[in-house]
């Protein structure tokens, strides 16, 4: 009988990033606290830019999108926000990217995790930026699944191509 396999993988839904930030800027536009302040968000190049007149109020915006992209099912581990808000001119901005892929760092802690403590005979290999978990047994595959959803990583994963 041939191997079962499934794909461990970490990517994001540009379409709902996309959506996430509209009910942001719609929001943004809406709110009394936002009135006259020039706070927005948008993509800047492959970047999102969030900017206002003051630290406080770009840090709420980024509350704010943080709530949409959860309420879409995207998991805040895939957005890296870049430091803290810096003072440009007369407005704070804040840049945050969505990281995409599994390095291959974070594809030997996964598969670190699977040797050790998932069950014998799974063999997991890193394949570009996924990785491929393979296994006689669909069982032992369920339970790495169930492994790996307990283990708090500090990038997003999901499982396709179950097989």
């Amino acid at each position: 009988m041939a191997d079962s396999s499934f794909d461990i993988v970490s990517k994001v839904e540009r379409q709902e990033v996309d959506n996430a930030l509209n009910q942001a800027v719609k929001e943004i536009s809406q709110r009394y606290d936002f009135k006259g302040t020039n706070a927005s968000i948008s993509w800047s190049g492959e970047k999102i830019l969030m900017q206002a007149n003051g630290e406080e109020r770009v840090l709420a915006i980024l509350d704010i999108f943080q709530t949409k992209l959860i309420k879409r099912g995207i998991s805040l581990k895939s957005l890296d926000v870049e430091g803290d808000p810096q003072l440009s001119g007369k407005e704070y901005k804040l840049f945050a990217s969505v990281t995409e892929g599994i390095s291959q760092e974070n594809a030997k802690k996964v598969a670190k995790a699977i040797r050790d403590e998932g069950p014998k005979g799974v063999k997991a290999q890193v394949q570009g930026d996924e990785l491929r978990v393979s296994s006689k047994s669909r069982d032992d595959l369920q339970a790495v699944q169930t492994l790996l959803k307990g283990k708090d990583f500090d990038f997003a994963i999901q499982f396709v191509n179950y097989r």
